[in-house]
């Protein structure tokens, strides 16, 4: 087939569901399909993100005056360390040497201005500031359809804009795919953008030839909203089954006389780390690591009070975070604020094959997962609840006892693989295509 992905979600983002449509583009390419992506334009590369094969076509616009400015000084960026490179050349490198991965500042002065002007920008766009990328995408989306003539264009959601961009292009002829992942009216939308959200879901599962979600309870919730419903395939986040493991940042940041935990991944309001820090002081030869571009004040209080046993390690390439993981002794996993839903981390976390450590206040669909595969363990997130865990982890370990009772072998969780997710997509894929070829057939 000749697919077309819209999404404004793409490498160089390094978000979830960029990494998602990453991986399941490079899959559907290596299974026989031609792979055409339209994406902003936001500038530059960032290194470790998932590779796709040459075939992979991806056309790319201006993303609008907030993010394409932004992408022109990335560029211009990346040219002049590029020419400073070159001009270095020949000399030693300061940084060629066996040391661990170089730390990054947890949050710089610079992002904070910009999440503030994207937070009052956004105001005004939906579903957020990446709205304004709509009058570039719409005349690209336009063309692509009629040069193109792909069997099935895919709209991935988040953004929504997405959505909004492939239903009007598309309307009714039912060649086209709604990749939703999460509801687009959920708890944490906006006030002033709920009816139009509503409006936009209401209209998608009516008109899309599949949807695609992330949780069968995701799935249930929009068949008990909407009687008009599209077929609906449940398609988790994955791992990817081709990481053999060879990858290695050089060195380790980890030492093997501690029970080295890690967390790796956003953190937000309701993703909580501060009673997990604080429940650290359980036993000095704890230690947290976390990977995420920005940490709240009280984490950071914490680690600038225990800095031997908590590391901020900033933004780090996902590659290097998958070393990381493979690694660590015990990774974290916070639950969302939906219990309905499974974190994407997590499944990333299954392909690890380490340990994982749940934290939720109420039971869940992840904890509930985790006992089923018998992963790891489930917490509740306060300082007591964690403080007698992690006692009786660092007994576990010290005795080499980290691992008993659990099954980290990577077949039960094979249907993870992002191989596997990406065989059902393209079987759904297929039947939705049939459908709108038989449909578009009738109203002749």
């Amino acid at each position: 087939m000749r697919l077309l992905l819209v999404a404004y979600e793409f490498p160089p983002s390094p978000s979830p569901q960029s990494l998602r449509w990453t991986y399941l583009v490079r899959e559907l390419a290596a299974r026989g399909h031609e792979m055409h992506v339209l994406a902003p334009d936001l500038g530059g590369m960032i290194a470790g993100l998932p590779e796709l094969p040459a075939s992979v076509t991806v056309h790319r616009t201006f993303a609008g005056p907030f993010r394409g400015v932004i992408a022109l000084q990335r560029k211009r960026r990346q040219r002049r360390a590029a020419r400073a490179n070159a001009a270095g050349a020949g000399r030693p490198s300061p940084t060629a040497t066996d040391d661990p991965i170089a730390l990054r500042p947890p949050r710089g002065w610079k992002q904070r201005v910009s999440e503030v002007l994207q937070s009052i920008l956004g105001l005004a766009l939906f579903p957020d500031l990446r709205g304004e990328w709509n009058p570039w995408a719409r005349p690209a989306l336009t063309r692509l359809l009629v040069q193109l003539s792909p069997d099935l264009v895919i709209a991935s959601h988040e953004p929504a804009n997405t959505l909004e961009l492939v239903r009007r292009a598309c309307g009714n002829h039912q060649r086209w795919v709604a990749d939703l992942g999460d509801p687009i009216l959920a708890g944490y939308t906006p006030r002033r953008w709920r009816r139009r959200a509503r409006d936009v879901e209401r209209s998608v599962c009516a008109q899309a030839a599949l949807l695609t979600v992330t949780t069968a309870q995701t799935a249930a919730l929009l068949r008990e909203r909407y009687t008009n419903t599209a077929p609906i395939q449940v398609l988790p986040q994955g791992y990817d089954a081709r990481n053999d493991l060879a990858h290695r940042t050089r060195g380790t940041l980890f030492d093997p006389s501690r029970l080295e935990l890690l967390y790796t991944g956003s953190l937000y309001r309701f993703r909580r780390i501060d009673a997990l820090s604080a429940a650290l002081h359980a036993d000095p030869g704890l230690r947290l690591s976390i990977a995420a571009v920005t940490v709240p004040e009280q984490v950071m209080t914490l680690a600038a009070r225990m800095p031997e046993q908590i590391r901020l390690l900033g933004f780090l390439p996902h590659r290097d975070v998958l070393a990381l993981q493979r690694q660590a002794d015990i990774l974290v996993n916070i639950a969302n604020d939906n219990p309905a839903q499974v974190p994407g981390k997590f499944h990333e976390y299954l392909g690890a094959g380490r340990p994982i450590l749940h934290l939720s206040d109420s039971a869940d669909a992840t904890g509930a997962l985790l006992e089923t595969l018998r992963r790891g363990w489930s917490c509740r997130n306060d300082d007591a609840s964690l403080h007698q865990l992690l006692l009786q982890l660092a007994r576990r370990h010290k005795h080499n006892m980290l691992d008993a009772g659990l099954n980290l072998d990577q077949a039960p969780v094979a249907g993870y693989s992002w191989q596997a997710i990406a065989a059902r997509l393209e079987a759904a894929l297929q039947s939705a295509a049939r459908r709108a070829a038989t449909d578009v057939a009738a109203t002749r």
